[in-house]
């Protein structure tokens, strides 16, 4: 009889030809010492020619293609219906394993047995720490990020409570939920809770997740001494026909809809529409105040606004997600 594996490795490839191959690098020679495991790449129509390299260069890697972009949570789903191993691994393909990450992951997870998800410390390749143990978002919290009182005051608990900014990032920690850049959970407790849920195309897939893991009864813990290096926001750079946040390469109006959608099913619909309402009485503040300062800030605001009222309209206010792909 084959010995199950200790992690099945799911990494969801969406034009990152060249990351996919740094990360997979770094996967295998993880797997080369005491742990076993099996890597899964779901690759999500890609085209720059991942498919073809992972098949040219990682034999040992099962390749799914999909013919379409499934999303993150969709994507990760074909994989789960495939793995063997005890715990499952979660890897965006623009995050690295540190040495003897993975080994200590598994342990982690052996010691603590009712610990049924947990995550890492996600670094940038500058060495600075990423935000990597989060608190349930809620309304009051998404404000002081967007009004920027988050990153004034990151030392205080009330003000940096969003990203647990105020916490020491050497301590390990039960926390709300992780970022699915890098994740291990129980192969068990998928099959209690269920996969993502397939209404989210892109982002808070993950934190939903956490939220049904913790509601019966299993723990989300933060290790800082699993380490991951994390670049971030690789695969939405190539979509090209969407608005980005300014900060980043976040797909805006994908980020409302799963913002509307999470708040709907957790929080109800007044929650929903606060969210909404809060976040466009700021920008339309915003974009009065800068209507002869700062051409950029108004526009960006204007552009926010009208976001908003497409992602209300396409998810009816949180109740329903558009077809997908989005």
């Amino acid at each position: 009889m084959k010995e199950r594996p200790d992690v099945s490795l799911v990494i969801v490839s969406f034009n990152t030809r060249d990351l996919t191959r740094e990360c997979l690098t770094a996967v295998f020679a993880e797997l080369n010492g005491s742990i076993t495991g099996e890597v899964i790449v779901v690759d999500n129509a890609s085209r720059d020619g991942s498919a073809e390299m992972i098949e040219r260069e990682f034999s040992r890697v099962r390749l799914l293609r999909s013919m379409v972009n499934l999303g993150f949570g969709n994507a990760n789903n074909l994989g789960f219906g495939v793995c063997s191993g005890r715990y499952v691994v979660l890897l965006n393909t623009d995050a690295f394993l540190a040495p003897g990450a993975l080994a200590r992951a598994v342990a982690h997870m052996d010691e603590s047995p009712r610990a049924g998800l947990g995550g890492a410390l996600l670094k940038s390749r500058d060495g600075s720490d990423q935000p990597s143990a989060r608190a349930f978002p809620t309304p009051w919290l998404e404000l002081l990020t967007f009004t920027g009182l988050a990153a004034r005051y990151p030392r205080s608990r009330l003000f940096g409570r969003l990203d647990r900014t105020w916490a020491d990032p050497a301590a390990a920690s039960q926390v709300d939920w992780v970022p699915g850049a890098f994740s291990i959970t129980r192969r068990e407790v998928l099959d209690q809770v269920g996969p993502f849920d397939p209404r989210y195309f892109l982002y808070y897939e993950e934190v939903d997740l956490c939220r049904r893991i913790r509601q019966v009864g299993w723990e989300i813990w933060y290790w800082p001494d699993v380490t991951v290096t994390h670049i971030g926001g690789e695969s939405s750079k190539t979509v090209t026909h969407l608005t980005m946040a300014s900060g980043g390469a976040q797909l805006t109006l994908w980020r409302m809809r799963s913002q509307l959608l999470y708040y709907r099913r957790w929080h109800g619909a007044w929650v929903a529409w606060w969210a909404s309402r809060q976040e466009r009485a700021w920008h339309r503040l915003r974009a009065w105040r800068n209507r002869t300062r700062d051409a950029a800030k108004r526009e960006e605001s204007e552009t926010t606004l009208r976001l908003w009222r497409q992602a209300w309209d396409d998810t009816a206010g949180g109740t329903v997600s558009p077809p997908q792909p989005w």
